[in-house]
């Protein structure tokens, strides 16, 4: 099948195609501005009880608010949390427009979650992007020289200003890394991410794409997988939904379908804001006490709460 404008995604449906789920976990705060670790590390749990592995340190969990030693404490919280169960955590390098590609940066960050037990996710920055593509593809190689693997991550300015989509020629280059077991995509636009599965499943079958969009979650029915922060609202869900597609079972459709539309009011605009509807999702649900957000996050207004409330009746009651 060709790459372009002739992609033909019915040829890509993977029908009983068993998904591999990554939710990235809401951090949560209390009225005073403080973290919940309490409703945090049970979410980390409850995630990984569900069968997706959890990914901390994500937008999700705010790291491109958090001080330093906050991200340490979410890594310790999450290993303490888990006890020895498999996670997944964020490499965040903060840096501005037109600074240099810092590697030590991003070498101290993948350090503090390998030796934690975690896998990286390679955040963007503004020196990593501003790479040319034959120097982007050699700093994903000595990043990867300090972990066994480590997943990369495409980022759409919609989400922040550092991020970069790259070509298709720059992914198949990156399919070389070998350190680099899946990359997750986040335009927003599904042919990009129909290119990559094309491109995968001709240069390295084993290379995972991990959807990032919230607006298109059946992503999975065509070859990817994903790491969503949709998920963290109903990890049991989206785990149902998931064996429900490697069964065959009908009732995918439907439950895929009130998921989704839980993703198009979350992900309205701003985009940001998700993280507030969020944390109103899970007070109604009983999975934590407050539905404060990052007092530097945006947030959404009071009359949320009654439209999440109706989606929360569709989807049914929470289980014990």
């Amino acid at each position: 099948m060709a790459v372009g404008s002739l992609l033909d995604p019915l040829t890509l449906l993977r029908p009983r195609r068993k998904i591999t789920g990554i939710s990235a976990i809401l951090l949560p705060f209390t009225d005073s501005g403080a973290i919940d670790w309490a409703g945090f590390t049970a979410h980390c749990v409850r995630t990984a009880d569900a069968g997706l592995t959890p990914a901390v340190n994500m937008d999700t969990g705010f790291v491109n608010l958090l001080a330093p030693e906050q991200k340490i404490e979410v890594l310790d919280a999450t290993r303490s949390a888990l006890g020895g169960k498999n996670f997944v955590a964020g490499a965040f390098v903060r840096d501005v427009f037109g600074a240099s590609f810092d590697l030590e940066e991003y070498r101290r960050a993948v350090a503090a979650i390998v030796q934690r037990g975690g896998t990286p996710v390679i955040f963007q920055s503004h020196g990593l992007t501003a790479l040319p593509d034959d120097e982007l593809l050699a700093a994903y190689e000595a990043i990867g020289r300090d972990c066994d693997s480590f997943i990369a991550f495409e980022l759409g300015t919609m989400f922040a200003s550092f991020g970069r989509i790259y070509s298709p020629d720059l992914f198949r280059g990156l399919l070389g890394v070998r350190k680099c077991s899946g990359a997750k995509h986040s335009s927003l636009r599904r042919e990009a991410e129909w290119q990559r599965l094309v491109i995968r499943d001709a240069v390295r079958p084993d290379f995972k794409v991990y959807t990032g969009n919230d607006l298109g979650i059946d992503m999975v029915m065509y070859g990817s997988d994903y790491l969503l922060g949709l998920s963290t609202f109903a990890p049991e869900l989206f785990a149902r939904r998931d064996v429900y597609w490697s069964t065959g079972d009908p009732r995918f459709y439907e439950l895929n379908d009130v998921l989704q539309y839980l993703g198009f009011l979350a992900f309205r605009a701003p985009v940001p804001a998700y993280k507030h509807s969020a944390a109103m999702f899970l007070k109604l649900r009983g999975w934590i006490g407050c539905d404060a957000t990052h007092p530097r996050s945006p947030t959404r207004p009071d009359s949320d709460r009654e439209l999440l409330r109706g989606i929360a009746d569709q989807l049914g009651p929470v289980p014990a």
